[in-house]
């Protein structure tokens, strides 16, 4: 297969950025996508060491910078914008789970990075994802002491409750929801957050506390409100349902109005 890329090249967060088209052959329809993207680097270096090439008039700008890491639907780090998709056109994965026989042999294919203004722009793809952690730290985690560990059976939870509970943890904190969303929300990853911890006895001592203290931090990060387009839930890799945002805005009002929402 054969394809024409439409890359966006951007060589700092204060550079201008810009597209930079790449014609690619030889690759396998069962390749990955950041399989396809590392071909397509090792062919930039060849042409940027090959006094031959750039005679011919090759010009290479140096490998395309991508962010990767477990490349197993895992880790959240390969986040692409791919012809105007979060992770691409197949549903239900990240970008490193994105085959190519998904895509028409001579296809063009326009890859950008994730647009926010809370993840700007490293380099070319590369965007910096640190305010998903500053979330975090502003309160998804248990900070009750709770002793020695107990026997698997000791606290009784409803399977129901579990599942749902193991549901919104799935979240891999990628920001697809974040990219496709219209105002750059980050109402989802939160809601997963505070809904993984929420839904059970250990976490539901400062449920309140940890939704006023995350929604919080995301309106200082510069995340936009949620419209309830639901984009987010369609383009999220793990399937998270905005049924959890419903939980974290009772949590968030529970936090200033108490246990009478």
């Amino acid at each position: 297969m054969e394809f024409n890329l439409r890359i966006w090249r951007q060589k700092n967060a204060k550079s201008k950025g810009h597209f930079e088209t790449y014609h690619i052959s030889g690759i396998e329809s069962d390749a990955s996508f950041l399989e396809m993207l590392d071909i397509l680097n090792e062919q930039l270096i060849r042409e940027g060491a090959d006094p031959v090439a750039i005679e011919r008039g090759c010009k290479s700008s140096g490998p395309v910078s991508f962010d990767h890491d477990c490349r197993e639907g895992i880790c959240g780090a390969c986040g692409l914008f791919i012809d105007g998709r979060a992770h691409g056109p197949d549903d239900r994965v990240t970008t490193c789970q994105l085959f190519m026989r998904h895509f028409k042999d001579g296809a063009t294919i326009t890859v950008e990075p994730f647009r926010s203004a809370a993840f700007p722009v490293i380099k070319d793809l590369v965007v910096d994802r640190s305010a998903f952690d500053k979330i975090l730290q502003a309160g998804g985690f248990i900070s009750v002491r709770t002793g020695s560990a107990q026997d698997a059976n000791a606290i009784l939870i409803g399977h129901d409750k579990a599942e749902k509970s193991m549901d919104a943890a799935a979240c891999i904190g990628c920001g697809a929801c974040v990219a496709t969303c219209k105002n750059g929300s980050a109402m989802l990853f939160v809601a997963a957050r505070v809904s993984s911890l929420a839904l059970l006895p250990q976490g539901k001592p400062e449920a309140a506390k940890r939704a006023a203290n995350m929604v919080a931090k995301m309106d200082e990060l510069g995340f936009g409100n949620c419209t309830n387009t639901r984009a987010c839930e369609i383009e999220c890799p793990k399937g998270v349902s905005i049924e959890n945002i419903a939980r974290l805005n009772r949590e968030f009002l529970k936090a200033h109005f108490g246990d009478k929402v």
